[in-house]
């Protein structure tokens, strides 16, 4: 996945360059001929069907690998919950970041919006989803039905239950279980290569997710709700900038090679608005940044459900957003409950369809003073605000690999410096999961 610019090749070659040309294309249909553009969603669409396919297998062979040659078992544990303590803070300091912000810039303040005239029917999907986010059910939704139904339904957690049962299999096995091993990493190999050869569709995908959006919304829509859109903008920026940069330094690497190493992964997020369809070479590079295969395969799926950061800013201010335009006057503590309730529905969408609004619905729908139909005013600008969310939870969780690698003591500082400053991996792009040479010898 190495940009084709940094070996001497023409510009036009490199992907995140392909992909920026077809961004800016789309729009321009899109604004020309908006129904034309509104057309293109097949490939947009598409395009993530095609990643999303690939999601499942790639997590499976990656943790299976990851933990069967890990030689201890109770480091699956070690890293689990310590990317679980470090999801839930970083998660909650999100939500309390987009809480702050929109109560001191009110967007929606002044416009007067009568509840009694928001469209109920356009939400009542998502309040009816509301509703079924129960912790036990939520809980039980993590277990798959059969082996296959986790793979054939794409659920990430139901897929990341298996391969740690999998896995930790292997492991107990020792030698037996050493040529199973090496055949489902070999397989994973193959898996990655599908992956570069679907990647060259991005610039088409990207094309046709913003073609789409700005056919169907119109650059009109961004106007009327264009306050609300800058702040969430503004504060996944402050977010990305002052708390995961704050992060990257502690942890030993630079937020901005970072950023410059996913690139590629960044532009596509930006068109297609989805994180996920970066999922794939997200690991991959990680891998050869030099953090250790079962860290990857752990921390990056599930941060995928529970380390959604640009969501969480964007779900507080939404929430707030709608009280504000209703002219619904929160006290600070009504402020907190929404707050205090965020913090658990946000857990409860992972992996749901529309997660951002079921969760926002379940949220309003513990709060009776604000209005749950108040939900319609955000369906016209709520693509635009996607890419801010996605591209924040994307940095947001290759951040969090890197920051619990390190908190493990797993970390090969030294590959992450030599690969972010532009002088690639070893292993040809793949890292084995052995410790590395540069590893930080930290206590557990």
């Amino acid at each position: 996945m190495t940009s084709p610019s940094s070996r001497g090749e023409p510009l036009y070659r490199s992907l995140y360059v392909q992909v920026l040309f077809g961004i800016a294309c789309g729009i321009l249909l899109g604004y020309a001929a908006p129904s034309t553009g509104e057309a293109m969603r097949p490939l947009g669409d598409g395009f993530i069907k095609l990643i999303k396919m690939l999601i499942g297998p790639i997590v499976f062979s990656t943790v299976v690998v990851g933990l069967a040659r890990m030689g201890a078992m109770k480091q699956a544990g070690r890293i689990g919950w310590r990317a679980f303590v470090y999801f839930e803070v970083v998660s909650t300091l999100a939500l309390i970041i987009g809480l702050i912000v929109v109560s001191i810039v009110k967007p929606g303040i002044g416009l007067n919006i009568d509840a009694s005239k928001f469209d109920a029917s356009a939400v009542s999907a998502y309040a009816k989803q509301s509703h079924e986010l129960t912790t036990v059910g939520f809980l039980l939704n993590i277990i798959p039905t059969s082996f296959v139904s986790a793979f054939a339904q794409g659920e990430i957690l139901q897929v990341l239950l298996v391969s740690v049962l999998f896995g930790l299999a292997l492991l107990t096995l020792g030698d037996r279980g050493k040529p199973l091993v090496d055949l489902i990493d070999n397989v994973s190999h193959t898996f990655f290569g599908i992956v570069g050869l679907i990647m060259r569709l991005a610039p088409v995908g990207a094309f046709g997710a913003m073609a789409f959006t700005v056919g169907k919304y119109g650059v009109g829509t961004l106007l009327s709700l264009g306050k609300l859109m800058a702040a969430v903008y503004i504060t996944c920026a402050l977010f990305i900038t002052l708390v995961l940069g704050g992060i990257a330094m502690l942890t030993g690497f630079s937020l901005l090679k970072l950023l410059r190493y996913l690139r590629e992964e960044l532009v596509i997020v930006l068109g297609t608005s989805s994180s996920e369809s970066a999922l794939p070479t997200l690991m991959e590079k990680l891998e050869r940044a030099g953090v250790p295969k079962r860290v990857v395969g752990l921390v990056v799926p599930t941060g995928y459900s529970f380390n959604l950061d640009g969501t969480s800013i964007y779900m507080t201010m939404a929430a707030i957003f709608v009280a504000q335009a209703s002219g619904v006057d929160l006290s600070l503590r009504d402020q907190l409950a929404v707050l205090g309730i965020l913090l658990l529905t946000s857990k409860g969408a992972a992996g749901v369809t529309g997660s951002g609004f079921v969760t926002l619905a379940a949220t309003l729908s513990a709060i009776p003073s604000i209005p749950i139909a108040g939900l319609a005013l955000l369906l016209g600008v709520d693509r635009f605000m996607s890419e801010a969310r996605a591209i924040t939870n994307l940095i947001g969780n290759a951040v969090a690999t890197l920051a619990v690698a390190r908190w493990t003591g797993t970390l090969d500082l030294v590959q992450v410096g030599h690969t972010l400053d532009g002088h690639g991996g070893h292993d040809g792009g793949r890292t084995s999961d052995t410790e590395p040479s540069g590893v930080l010898k930290k206590s557990a």
